[in-house]
């Protein structure tokens, strides 16, 4: 690990809260779900399985952040396909908090807007659909406003967008040249988004990866890619080469990533996955690698700026750092990308039936590694930022979405 000084100076790790606001009809597409009441102090998302109590205030035309509360509920929504009256259950667990959080006289004021994401993407059409028509039924029930299309899919692109919005306007970046990229690991899948200044970057690039929009008082066009399928849930059933058909059929999915000997079971979107060490009693960095990297070689674009560009890395990325003991779980820290091959062979090389860590550790490393590496491109000593909040607001597209909202409602008193 490098000193957190040596990449990211404390000038532009402050935040810059106060920004002119700015209404636009061309900013982006979609957002998330979030309660938002304009001209109070109000923005509630709900995110599939979490909500993020965000407060708002308005200063001489300007708009104020204050700060926010987070509670999430395990597991993600999309893990009731077969039995959509229990996601019914779970937002209505967070619906309860929000009413306890806004005050009664604002909740007919306040829009309530829900934003699924890859989990709900990677589902067949009729059981995503199921879902969301549960949600839609308790958001009808409730006592918040209900704008028309609340409850949707969130497309991939505009979630590394939003995301990218967040990070820069937490850490103060958002104006000049001083931006950062963002990398995101989901459980489905993984965006990256940076602004490019090479002109290089931008003739050589497709044309759907670059996506232009304006928030306060600015123009940026980004770079965006999201990748279905890629996130580090939807990894491990790729290397394992595991299929629903066949979990079904109780067969035991074999990997090197596993230590020998091992025998255990994995609950993902409410399939059971049998898991053990590879039959031949062979584990280890170098084999789990071999495995792993046909799983993203070839099929990221890759950006040469990339290598010389400032990265913030959140969600698995940073809770895979924390459970390897790579950064601390409260405050984070800077790594290196050889940072994650390092611990990867480390935890590899080493792996026991009995370890306390989880059994996908190994694995779950190895593919940071490679996305990082074989599919991003990063060189060996490219700088990642890993951080879960900042200003005690938590790392996610949910903030970006509130200012697409905030431009997107009409202003009521």
């Amino acid at each position: 690990m490098i000193p957190l000084e040596s990449a990211f100076d404390e000038q532009h790790l402050a935040a810059t809260y106060h920004l002119n606001f700015y209404k636009s009809s061309k900013g982006i597409q979609s957002s998330v779900i979030h309660l938002m009441h304009l001209r109070s102090r109000f923005a509630v998302h709900m995110v599939y399985r979490a909500l993020s109590f965000i407060s708002f205030h308005y200063s001489d035309s300007a708009l104020e952040l204050d700060g926010e509360i987070f509670e999430s509920v395990k597991p993600g929504l999309s893990a009731y396909a077969n039995k959509p009256e229990k996601c019914a259950d779970a937002v209505r667990s967070l619906l309860h908090l929000a009413q306890d959080a806004i005050p009664s006289s604002h909740w007919k004021k306040t829009a309530l807007i829900l934003k699924a994401t890859a989990g709900f993407r990677l589902l067949p059409v009729d059981q995503a659909e199921g879902l969301l028509s549960e949600v839609r039924k308790v958001f009808k029930a409730s006592p918040f406003l209900v704008p028309e299309n609340s409850v949707t899919i969130l497309d991939g692109t505009d979630e590394g967008i939003l995301a990218w919005i967040s990070v820069n306007f937490l850490t103060g970046r958002l104006h000049g040249d001083r931006s950062v990229g963002t990398l995101d690991l989901g459980g489905g899948s993984t965006q990256i988004t940076f602004l490019p200044l090479n002109k290089a970057t931008l003739d050589e690039t497709p044309w759907e990866s670059l996506v232009s929009f304006e928030l306060f008082n600015n123009t940026y066009r980004l770079y965006t890619q999201s990748y279905l399928g890629l996130g580090l849930k939807a990894a491990r059933l790729a290397v394992l080469g595991a299929s629903v058909s066949v979990a079904q059929k109780k067969q035991t999915f074999h990997s090197h990533c596993f230590a020998p000997n091992l025998d255990g079971s994995w609950v993902f979107a409410g399939v059971t996955y049998k898991y053990g060490g590879h039959p031949d009693g062979l584990a280890g960095f170098n084999l789990c690698y071999s495995e792993v990297r046909p799983i993203v070689e070839g099929k990221l674009h890759q950006v040469d700026e990339f290598r010389r560009s400032p990265f913030y890395a959140f969600s698995y990325y940073y809770d895979r750092a924390v459970d390897c003991s790579l950064i601390d779980g409260e405050t984070g820290g800077v790594l290196e990308v050889r940072d994650f091959a390092q611990k990867a062979k480390e935890v590899c090389d080493h792996m026991t039936s009995d370890s306390s860590h989880s059994h996908f550790l190994c694995m779950d490393l190895t593919y940071i590694t490679v996305l990082l590496k074989e599919g991003f491109g990063f060189e060996d000593g490219t700088i990642l930022q890993l951080t879960k909040k900042v200003r005690n607001v938590e790392m996610s597209w949910t903030l970006g979405a509130a200012f697409h909202m905030l431009q997107s409602l009409p202003l009521v008193e």
